[in-house]
């Protein structure tokens, strides 16, 4: 990113225009893997350093990595804490996503972490962000910088609208293991149970009727499902799960053409640089 770019990024041009916004998930402690999905052309790469494997120093390498692509550098924090939210947004994230907001007084926290003041009690030190965005950084980060509080619980699901009126929540996110498992139902997307639509629907209402960005974790199956609903913050698809299922399907497109059941299908994967 430039100076002109620090208030303007894809994370913040699609909740402007009102565009999906497609985004992938790094779970995985390593740069090489964002550096790709970013690379990728998605609106945002999410790092997760709530339930990934990434510790901080692993985040600022895969911030770096992320840059070197198109995507939005987004992290997801383990918790709603000052501390982590400024260190990562003085790595360069743009984005961060806030685990188990459950009222108002814990949105209004999260809030605060990401900005400056006045609006927020941010400290200034943006270490290695000033390095790629310039002098003009702090003039556009509370703009730029976009607070996405995790709405997960039937606790927020009950304080929804205090939460997503907060001012400065630019989004939120909905986590549907979390939000399944409150509900008590397994961990997982729920569709077509009752009480799991309806927290969507509940959530997605909510979001329109404050002007908030409704977001959601997601597959690439589902994904069309979601934006159909009014989720405008999808996460597509994650390293890990990427990884598994395609060097499962190669794996297994290899066994069926030798055992004379299919034939190996040509795909991006059979271009080896090695």
């Amino acid at each position: 990113m430039s100076d002109a770019a620090s208030t303007s990024h894809p994370l913040a041009e699609a909740f402007s225009s009102g565009r999906p916004a497609l985004g992938a998930w790094a779970g995985l402690p390593t740069a090489m893997s964002c550096e790709i999905m970013s690379r990728a052309g998605f609106d945002y790469v999410c790092i997760d350093m709530q339930h990934g494997l990434a510790g901080y120093s692993d985040a600022l390498a895969m911030l770096v990595a992320i840059d070197l692509g198109t995507s939005t550098p987004v992290v997801r924090v383990p918790w709603n804490e000052q501390g982590i939210i400024g260190r990562v947004l003085d790595a360069g994230a743009m984005g961060i996503i806030i685990p188990m907001v459950n009222s108002r007084e814990e949105a209004e926290t999260a809030v605060r972490s990401c900005r400056y003041a006045p609006e927020g009690s941010r400290s200034f030190g943006p270490t290695r962000v000033a390095q790629r965005d310039g002098p003009g950084y702090f003039a556009g980060a509370n703009q730029a910088v976009k607070c996405i509080p995790m709405v997960e619980t039937v606790a927020a699901l009950e304080n929804l609208d205090d939460i997503v009126s907060t001012p400065g929540v630019d989004a939120v996110y909905v986590g549907p293991a979390d939000l399944s498992v409150s509900l008590g139902l397994p961990p997982g997307n729920n569709d077509g149970t009752a009480a799991f639509d309806d927290a969507l629907a509940a959530i997605v209402a909510a979001c329109q009727n404050h002007g908030v960005v409704p977001g959601i974790h997601s597959t690439p199956t589902l994904t069309p499902t979601r934006v159909a609903q009014g989720f405008r913050l999808v996460t597509v698809t994650a390293d890990n799960a990427a990884l598994s299922a395609g060097v499962t399907a190669h794996r297994q497109s290899v066994l069926d053409a030798l055992s004379g059941t299919a034939p190996a299908s040509g795909d991006a994967g059979d271009e080896s640089l090695y």
